[in-house]
Formats: C-alpha cells, structure tokens, sequence
C-alpha cells in the first residue's frame, strides 16, 4: 500500500476528539476554536450571530477540512433551549470530549451608575449560562468517567473592582462554580480548566478597558489555553505574568485597593 494511502487509512481509523466550543464567533472563542480543529478535534461551534458563525466555521474548515466545524446558533442567555442544544450536538456528533465556555458579556458602567438590566444580562451570559452548559457537559463527563470542562473567566474576577461591579461578581461566581465542579469531578476522571485571561484584543476591551496594557492576540490566548488543556491543569493565567500581577492585588488591603479607580 503506498505511503499516502496508508496514511488516509489510518486517518479513517483514527477517532476524532469532538469540542463544543459556546461562544465561538469572535476573540478568543473563534481562535480557540480554529486552534482546536487544527490539533484535529471535530468542533461545534455557538454563537448568537448567524452570519459572524457561519464565517469562523467557513474559515475554520477551509484550513483543517470540511466537516472540521459545524455551527449552532445560539443565544447563551436562552437557558431554556440549552438542554435540547446539548442532546442535539451530542446526537450529531456522536458525544463530545470536552466543553469550553467563553461567551460572555461586559456592558459599560459609569462610576455612578446602576443598572439592573444591564446587570442582569451580564450575570444571565456570564454566569447563569456558564452554568447552564457546564452543569449539561459535568452530568455526561461524571457517567463517562472522562472529559474535560474549560471555563474562560477573568483576571477581573480575583477581586471586587470599583469599574463594574456585575462584571466582577459574574466571573468571581464562575471562577468558585469551576473550583467546585472539579472538587467534585477530579474523582471520576474529568478535568475542570479555569482561564483567566488579562486584557486580550476586542471589541468588547476596546469598548471598555480604561487601563490597558500587556494586551494580547485572541491567538496567543488559545494557544496558551490548548498547552493548559493538553496538560489538563486547573488553571492558568495568560499571559503568566498576571498570576504574580494578581496575588499582588488580592493581598493589597482594602483600605487601599478601595481607593484606586479601575
């Protein structure tokens, strides 16, 4: 049999890994899900833009083959539909190997501002639909004694900032949501990823960052956030340098972390 055949064949006997990526249509959630179909996983992609997720999915299968993406319109506040969306990937996909979460939602805040609808639609995307999707991916996982739950949160979350308060309150709700999935699921053989990216280019950022520096690519992140999947750690900062930036803020004293402006 000659070389290339051998290959195909092989190809054909070889399973892919299958990712649902929620949040798939821009920044980190679009690089990462390209990231993940060049590594040769089968990825589902949601999002609530049609046209924007027909274009990652387009993109992402003219690079690692057709069939590589399908994309799954959805909104991440819809926490109702979740449960028949997750049956149905599963059903088309034949099972998935991990979920990753990253759709989220930062609306701008004024100093004196208080909005509860914008509040609200933060903590519903950010938080409630994290836990709509995670709590979907953990019951499947748990039986399969296998799989891996990744949660893109953010360095925002270590701490109660003056700027946005839902924000912050949403991704510190994610980040203690993640740490008890994996005290409850590192036993049966599943691995609970928490990201926690520092300013990283988008719109969203471009929109809303006062004080901005150290900024990387969408790229650059997904990379950093395979490595951590590929090593199934707990959690990672990206860039590391943040984790020392942040425990540095977590242990100013309140007197004095009240005072600063961001």
């Amino acid at each position: 049999m000659a070389m290339d055949e051998t290959l195909k064949a092989e190809s054909r006997l070889t399973p892919h890994k299958r990712v649902v990526v929620v949040g798939a249509s821009s920044g980190i959630g679009a690089a990462l899900a390209q990231q993940l179909a060049s590594e040769g996983y089968l990825v589902a992609a949601l999002a609530r833009r049609a046209e924007v997720l027909e274009k990652v999915c387009m993109q992402i299968n003219e690079a690692a083959g057709e069939g590589a993406a399908r994309g799954y319109v959805h909104d991440a506040a819809d926490h109702g539909e979740i449960p028949g969306m997750f049956q149905k990937i599963l059903r088309e996909l034949g099972g998935i190997d991990a979920l990753v979460y990253v759709a989220g939602v930062q609306h701008p805040v004024g100093i004196n501002e208080y909005d509860i609808e914008k509040d609200r639609e933060m903590i519903e995307v950010n938080l409630l639909g994290a836990m709509a999707w995670m709590g979907e991916a953990a019951r499947l996982f748990e039986q399969m004694k296998a799989g891996q739950i990744v949660g893109i949160s953010s360095v925002a979350g270590d701490r109660g900032r003056v700027g946005s308060p839902a924000y912050n309150t949403s991704k510190a709700g994610m980040n203690t949501y993640l740490e008890a999935l994996r005290n409850r699921l590192t036993r049966h053989g599943v691995n609970v990823l928490t990201v926690k990216p520092g300013f990283v280019e988008s719109e969203l950022m471009r929109k809303n960052a006062k004080m901005v520096f150290g900024v990387i690519s969408p790229e650059k992140a997904a990379k950093d956030i395979w490595r951590a999947m590929r090593k199934r750690k707990q959690q990672l900062y990206t860039p590391g340098w943040w984790r020392w930036l942040m425990l540095g803020i977590q242990h100013t004293p309140s007197f004095i972390f009240r005072r600063l402006s961001f």
